[in-house]
């Protein structure tokens, strides 16, 4: 199979494909992005059918939660979500970076948020008008993607474009870390110790 047939739908990272994903995105078709850590597979989280088609791509039940991208802090306050002082130190220390902080929702839920560490991305994100939500680009059960062909060759046909920006240079998934008023929990481990984020978040 020619590769025109097999991978027509990745795209070198430029300003063009970069309008074109979002573009996409907002249309609610699914678009792979790349991260410091690993490549991400995003969906508009209000535009209609995204979520079950990610889920569907994903392989998962559509119970487990799934995170936000964001270019910066503001953009998560601008949906309302209060980042009280622990959570406000950790996002100075490590934002953009490899940390996904879940916060309150003020609904008596949670709702994570990661501000990413690329330059791909965060353009992207800054042609949007949401905050997508985001999981990472493979199928449940496997390994991350570190590229987009990884990414691609997982997902097909669910996927309408992957943004190539190279290998993702971090190969690990980022730190998930609840905020609460007794301090950090460590839900998923990372580039980031419970250690670091304990010594920030405690000022």
């Amino acid at each position: 199979m020619a590769r025109s047939d097999r991978l027509a739908g990745i795209v070198p990272a430029s300003p063009g494909t970069i309008r074109e994903a979002a573009r996409r995105c907002r249309a609610g078709e699914l678009v792979v992005v790349p991260t410091e850590t690993v490549y991400g597979l995003a969906a508009h989280p209000e535009a209609p059918g995204a979520l079950a088609r990610l889920q569907a791509a994903k392989g998962r039940e559509p119970t487990k939660h799934l995170a936000r991208l964001a270019a910066d802090a503001d953009a998560i306050r601008a949906t309302g979500i209060q980042l009280e002082p622990a959570a406000l130190r950790l996002a100075a220390a490590f934002w953009p970076g490899p940390l996904t902080l879940v916060l309150p929702d003020g609904a008596g839920g949670w709702e994570g948020f990661r501000v990413p560490d690329h330059p791909v991305t965060l353009a992207w994100l800054r042609e949007l008008d949401v905050l997508p939500v985001v999981t990472s680009a493979n199928r449940s059960g496997e390994p991350p993607a570190l590229t987009a062909a990884e990414a691609w060759r997982s997902l097909t046909p669910h996927v309408a474009l992957a943004l190539d920006a190279g290998p993702a240079p971090g190969g690990r998934a980022s730190t998930v870390a609840r905020v609460t008023g007794d301090g950090v929990e460590v839900l998923r481990e990372g580039p980031i110790s419970a250690e670091e984020l304990a010594r920030v978040a405690d000022g």
